[in-house]
């Protein structure tokens, strides 16, 4: 395929953001976490798409919506290396790579069946402790947990 043909297979977007480089696998669950299945916003999701780096990727184009940093990182707990490309008028006006913050807060939930977050209604926050292979501390009963035994709240 020529690249004026794939360039074509998702459309312009004005203004808005661009998220680019999700493990295709991992595509639904930012969907989720970011609530975008209540936005009223035009939202074109690409699928399956080809990507040297991933193999397949997806990508999620927002029109008119811009993301706080707070909602940006709870994409990093699935998918912690996307890009984020912010448009204005066409043209890309700033690019992020987003990194896992220090602190999650209200994102993950507690492994720890004893712990007080499952117990009281609380936000849970946990600390990165490592971020490479994302390795979480509960700041309450302080049970690590390992990327696979993570929970999205």
């Amino acid at each position: 395929m020529n690249k004026n043909k794939q360039a074509l297979q998702v459309a312009a977007l004005r203004n808005g953001t661009v998220i680019d480089h999700i493990p295709a696998e991992k595509l639904f669950t930012v969907v989720s976490l970011l609530g975008l299945e209540h936005m009223e916003n035009n939202i074109t999701i690409g699928f399956n798409l080809e990507s040297k780096k991933l193999g397949t990727k997806g990508i999620i184009k927002i029109a008119d919506k811009f993301f706080c940093d707070e909602e940006i990182n709870r994409i990093s707990v699935v998918a912690p290396h996307v890009k984020l490309n912010i448009i204005r008028d066409y043209e890309v006006i700033e690019k992020k790579e987003v990194y896992m913050p220090d602190d999650l807060k209200g994102i993950v939930k507690c492994a720890n069946p004893k712990c007080i977050t499952n117990n009281e209604p609380m936000a849970t926050l946990f600390h990165v402790t490592d971020k490479e292979n994302c390795v979480l501390k509960c700041h309450y009963c302080e049970k690590e947990q390992r990327k696979e035994e993570i929970v999205i709240l």
